[in-house]
């Protein structure tokens, strides 16, 4: 054989593997849905606090610098180049903007033909271009409120109601817990064209994420924090308690439209769901995003009305999340007239913490970003960028129902039989969160839920899963259909989804002849997990200490929290750490003696929960991403993963707490690292510990 043809063969054959491996690659999320960079010129420092799309294709962003910009060409079409026009600057933090169209402007009046109205942190503000150059040369007072002075009081809005009227909301300050220390902090307001406000409802903790659907339903996002067990979607009517009792301090208000007082709100650490049985103004959410599961810090919310334009999920909510930058997606329904329903994790990957997302006019979405004292796992520290459907269906669980016997999942695509007809492809599982004055809270009281059967419908899109139990009202149930693939072959690109079950659906119930076994042991080593592998070798006491710090043995256990007996003479070193804004610790490197016994001290005075775990040299991403890992483990994990390269740690701490640990310092020299793995935060919160001779 010539050489020519073999060289051609061979070409053929790797042109055919090649082919084949393009084939069998797994399919993600880029695939269906592609991300595309806005370049933002040098100097323009874009955190984005609002967005507004205008009529004319036209893009507007508020920024938390003040500032107001007009991009021209976000689409990027022709030259593909955007340009910046800066409209306004000088403002206090607007974290919202709203484009409106002018009803007075007539032909030959003197009358700009539209205007912004964004909120400052005591204002909503008018902004208005009277010549059309494209800068505001108004600024004009809409609707002012009173501050404190506390850094924590954020302003968000206004966003516009079927009716013409509009709502803003207003964050709580922060004292070392939620605090309404100006007036309606902690409210929904409801503002007129006149600028009249009518307090709408209260209970809001940190309300950055608002939107009203196409039928005036308004629905907020709330992020983790004291009397928020974990990140929530919740129905806002009139009159409407979410549960944060600070903003309870206004409703002796004539204009109030409820009038709960804070003492009325028991911090018991009940489930949620069993607390407004006996508080019929408390609204519980609609949806729960379990913490870190789905995400960390809840934000924007956008109802998908582009007829298809933006993929299979027309009608369905997507939820951005500003701590793990990505986007999760909502399917609701409504059970006994109130909303339930499920969250999916959507598209990932944004190059920053999201705030905003707004639809473009061909159907993409505009995602607007900051991570400037709200750090995030995206590393830019703000931008805009835009999501577009590639026109591929990827195969997904398109939504959860809930049936009166279990749930029924309709998919995107049809399914293949076998595999969705065998209940060992699915799992389920359910746990609630305490309700209570505490910041956040651990995953409680989860258990399995057995699997009778599934029964799948003649067009095969949709699978009804059987419960071999009688499931429990209140609690978010995870659902999985990890084994299930498509009639093509796929499998499932997410394949976990999380209902929150405020009430079970009425109907008939399926009947099946006999239930159908299959394996639930990794589900149940998940349910019954504790704290206790997180502590390495010292099992965990009551008291909180571990059983190898009681024996005097504390290198037994990598959390020893009381001198050990035989440190007559005390520590060698005492090293104290705190934090500070950004998801960082105050001291990057710290330096102790090899062998030396140590005193670590690690202070929390931040808003938000961190430990500190000290790991091997060059570990700390690998254990953060354990820590990621561990799913429902994780609060009771305390976010450590039983894994070698943890050599000690404290655990999970509140705000404005502190602990000690003690330790002996390695005996090899070099540069250990130690990291907050609580998930999202460990990419950025970390330092050196170097261990010298």
């Amino acid at each position: 054989m010539s050489m020519k043809k073999l060289f051609g063969i061979s070409l053929t054959s790797l042109l055919v593997t090649s082919l084949a491996l393009a084939q069998t690659k797994p399919l993600t999320e880029e695939d269906y849905y592609r991300i595309i960079t806005l370049p933002v010129p040098e100097g323009v420092s874009l955190e984005v606090g609002g967005l507004a799309p205008l009529p004319d294709g036209r893009l507007a962003a508020s920024t938390r610098r003040g500032e107001v910009w007009l991009i021209s060409n976000p689409y990027m079409l022709g030259s593909r180049v955007p340009t910046f026009k800066r409209f306004a600057y000088g403002l206090h933090e607007p974290l919202g903007l709203l484009y409106r169209a002018n009803k007075n402007a007539t032909p030959g009046s003197k009358e700009p033909g539209w205007y912004f109205l964004c909120t400052q942190r005591g204002e909503v503000t008018k902004l208005v271009d009277t010549d059309g150059d494209d800068e505001a040369n108004e600024y004009r007072s809409f609707y002012k409120w009173p501050l404190s002075g506390n850094y924590h009081e954020y302003s968000y809005g206004p966003v516009l109601l079927p009716d013409g009227d509009m709502v803003i909301t207003l964050n709580l300050g922060w004292i070392g817990r939620g605090a309404s220390l100006a007036k309606w902090r902690g409210w929904m307001l409801k503002l007129n064209d006149k600028g009249e406000m009518t307090p709408w409802a209260t209970g809001l903790r940190s309300p950055a994420g608002f939107n009203v659907l196409r039928d005036g339903t308004i629905f907020y996002t709330e992020n983790q924090g004291d009397w928020v067990g974990s990140g929530r979607m919740t129905h806002l009517t009139k009159g409407a308690f979410a549960g944060n009792v600070a903003g309870l301090r206004w409703t002796s208000e004539p204009n109030s439209p409820l009038k709960l007082k804070v003492d009325d709100v028991p911090s018991t650490g009940k489930p949620m769901h069993e607390v407004a049985k006996s508080i019929p103004d408390l609204k519980v959410p609609s949806i729960w995003f379990p913490h870190t599961l789905m995400g960390i810090s809840t934000s924007d919310i956008q109802e998908d009305t582009t007829s298809g334009r933006f993929g299979p999920f027309t009608g369905q909510l997507f939820v951005g999340d500003q701590g793990h930058s990505k986007i999760m997606r909502v399917a609701l329904e409504k059970v006994n007239g109130e909303y339930q329903g499920a969250c999916f994790p959507f598209r990932e990957g944004f190059q920053s913490g999201i705030l905003r997302m707004v639809w473009g006019i061909d159907g993409s979405m505009f995602v607007g970003m900051t991570s400037r004292g709200w750090a995030s796992t995206g590393k830019a520290p703000f931008g805009i960028q835009r999501l577009v459907w590639t026109g591929k269906t990827p195969f997904e669980m398109k939504t959860i129902r809930s049936m009166p016997d279990g749930f029924e999942v309709e998919f995107t695509m049809p399914v293949d039989r076998k595999t969705a007809e065998n209940p060992g492809s699915y799992s389920l599982n359910s746990f609630t969160y305490k309700y209570h004055r505490t910041y956040g809270s651990p995953i409680e009281d989860a258990k399995v839920v057995p699997i009778r059967g599934v029964v799948v419908s003649a067009d095969g899109l949709k699978a009804r899963i059987v419960a071999d139990t009688v499931l429990r009202e209140g609690y978010i149930h995870e659902v999985k259909a990890e084994g299930v693939r498509s009639a093509a072959g796929l499998p499932v690109l997410h394949p976990t989804g999380y209902y929150t079950l405020n009430a079970i659906a009425p109907g008939e119930k399926l009947t099946i002849a006999s239930a159908r076994q299959h394996d639930h042991s990794a589900m149940n080593a998940m349910a019954s997990a504790t704290a206790s592998p997180a502590t390495g070798k010292g099992k965990a006491t009551a008291s909180g200490r571990s059983t190898a710090a009681a024996t005097g043995k504390p290198q037994a256990a990598k959390r020893v929290t009381e001198q050990p007996a035989d440190w007559t003479n005390g520590p060698d070193q005492t090293i104290t750490l705190t934090t500070k804004p950004g998801l960082k610790f105050d001291t990057e490197k710290v330096e102790v003696k090899a062998g030396s016994r140590v005193k670590w001290v690690f202070s929390n005075n931040d808003d938000m929960l961190h430990n500190c775990v000290i790991v091997k040299p060059a570990t700390a991403n690998k254990v953060g991403n354990d820590a990621m890992k561990l799913n429902l483990n994780g609060p009771k994990m305390q976010y450590v993963p039983n894994v070698s390269e943890v050599l000690y740690h404290t655990n999970l701490l509140q705000p404005e707490t502190a602990e000690a640990i003690y330790f002996v310092a390695p005996t090899e020299p070099g540069e250990y690292q130690y990291v907050c793995t609580f998930p999202g935060h460990h990419t950025l919160m970390q330092g050196i510990l170097k261990v010298v001779k």
